[in-house]
């Protein structure tokens, strides 16, 4: 699966929370470096609730790019999209 023609799916590493992440690789880079993928789910379909998800996992972006910038232990964002079904 690629996502964002862009990144290739390799294996789901787990789920929690609001969230499903996946090991994946960045097929347009020459080096195709792997890189981990969030995607947001949803269980209920309130759009309230919806609302307020999809803010929290922006701001979830917003604070990992901030922090991940020049640390060794904290990941970098590379990339935040949102789009319907994948």
């Amino acid at each position: 699966m690629l996502l964002n023609k862009r990144y290739q799916i390799i294996r789901s590493l787990g789920s929690g929370g609001f969230g499903e992440t996946f090991l994946a690789e960045d097929t347009q880079i020459p080096s195709t470096r792997r890189c981990v993928i969030k995607q947001l789910k949803l269980i209920q379909h309130n759009p309230q609730i919806y609302q307020l998800v999809q803010q929290r996992f922006a701001r979830e972006a917003a604070i990992l790019e901030a922090l991940g910038d020049g640390s060794s232990q904290i990941p970098s964002l590379y990339a935040y999209w949102v789009m319907g079904n994948w």
